[in-house]
């Protein structure tokens, strides 16, 4: 659910305090671990690192990210591939195909100046 319109977005008291006075261009990353607030239409152009857990994830806020929350530009999940043994199969017969293309490749390529 949406937050109420009569109070307004949220935006953690600490982060807004690192953006009074500052200009985008100066104030170089605003690291925060406020990832529940929302981007408000003063963050335009200043560059964040938020936090995912392990590391700061920088990015620059633009006008299509107002309204959206400073999570969302944070992934705190690394997807890495699903696995079983259908998906290891797979990859296998992949990885055999570019073998075999990389050697039909070679072959024409070695034949070819032995024609004049």
């Amino acid at each position: 659910m949406s937050r109420s319109l009569k109070k307004g977005p949220f935006v953690d008291a600490k982060l807004l305090k690192k953006l009074i006075d500052k200009k985008p261009a100066s104030a170089g990353v605003i690291k925060t671990w406020a990832r529940r607030s929302q981007i408000s239409p003063e963050m335009v152009g200043f560059t964040f690192g938020v936090h995912n857990g392990k590391s700061h994830i920088e990015f620059t806020v633009s006008e299509e990210m107002v309204g959206h929350r400073l999570g969302e530009f944070s992934p705190t999940k690394k997807f890495l591939r699903h696995g079983g043994k259908m998906q290891k199969e797979m990859e296998a017969k992949k990885q055999q195909a570019e073998i075999a293309s990389a050697k039909a490749a070679k072959e024409p390529a070695a034949a070819a100046p032995a024609k004049k």
